[in-house]
């Protein structure tokens, strides 16, 4: 039986047969086994399905009406909703032939299943691939996230500020980001102004790592005006933590500097959330290069239009 990755992780099988026995069949071999099942009757419920549904395996049965099925698996291996690690498996009536197994292994299928189906083949099987599938999706999440503090990087903070831009746009309020910086020496000030960060931001509140010493934080619902207060609340509680860190003699206070950019309806002006990312950082490193004192922070100012 198969085990999720984690318990709240029950791996998705979208099976596509034209005919609702066959359907029932599967489903009732897939859900004792640890699976949920989503059914489909048609190649384009199949196509559609796999898109929306985020299913981590795929079986598509050769008999689709209105379908050639290895159009349709080719159409699924390279449609930017489905991974690359999501594995899809055909089935059809009778035995196979050698010819059919390498027809569907072409069109990027990992495996053609003929009837009668060994139900404890099929399964072992399935696991293997499902826990390949699960593992790359890890890997992919992880590829967001920085490995020193646990923090977003980079990448990852422009997938939040798409996701929270969405979600503000539906409220007709605003998205802020605010990009901070501090002189920092040695990794210990650095995971440690990562914690005193995360715990000071709000719970809807997104923080990142951008650089070796800068930090993002993207707040939904806060203008201009609500930017530069977070700033301030996020200034007062690292004070005091560099000497803390440094635990050997006098230390000065770690002081931030900042930038910040906030906007609203995105939908409506075409604009990248993500772009809020570059503009409060272009802010930072303007009161850096003037040499503003430690606690400033400075709003992005674009270029004066003709």
């Amino acid at each position: 039986m198969l085990v999720p990755a984690t318990p709240t992780r029950i791996p998705l099988v979208l099976v596509a047969n034209a005919q609702e026995w066959v359907s029932r069949s599967l489903e009732s071999v897939l859900r004792p086994a640890g699976y949920a099942v989503l059914k489909a009757y048609t190649g384009r419920d199949a196509l559609e399905g796999a898109r929306r549904g985020t299913a981590d395996v795929i079986i598509l049965d050769s008999a689709l009406p209105d379908t050639d099925v290895l159009v349709l698996c080719r159409a699924l291996r390279v449609d930017p909703a489905i991974t690359a690690s999501t594995p899809i498996l055909l089935t059809m009536p009778g035995p196979l032939g050698r010819t059919q197994v390498l027809d569907a292994l072409r069109a990027g299928a990992n495996g053609l299943w003929g009837q009668p189906l060994d139900t404890e083949e099929f399964l072992l099987r399935l696991e293997g691939h499902v826990r390949a599938k699960l593992d790359a999706d890890a890997a992919r999440d992880g590829g967001l996230l920085d490995p020193r503090t646990g923090l977003y990087n980079a990448r990852g903070l422009e997938r939040r500020a798409r996701e929270l831009a969405a979600q503000v746009d539906r409220r007709d309020a605003s998205l802020a980001c605010v990009v901070l910086a501090a002189q920092t020496d040695g990794s210990a000030l650095v995971e440690s102004l990562a914690r005193s960060l995360r715990a000071t931001a709000r719970g809807s509140d997104t923080v990142g790592r951008l650089g070796p010493g800068e930090f993002a934080v993207l707040a939904p619902d806060t203008d201009g005006d609500g930017a530069v207060k977070l700033f301030r609340r996020l200034s007062g509680a690292v004070v005091g933590l560099g000497a803390r860190v440094g635990g050997m003699g006098p230390m000065p206070p770690l002081g931030l500097r900042g930038g910040y950019d906030a906007r609203s309806g995105f939908r409506t002006t075409a604009l990248d959330p993500a772009v809020l990312l570059g503009r409060a950082l272009r802010a930072l490193r303007a009161a850096q290069e003037e040499g503003s004192d430690e606690g400033t922070i400075r709003p992005f100012v674009g270029r004066p239009t003709p």
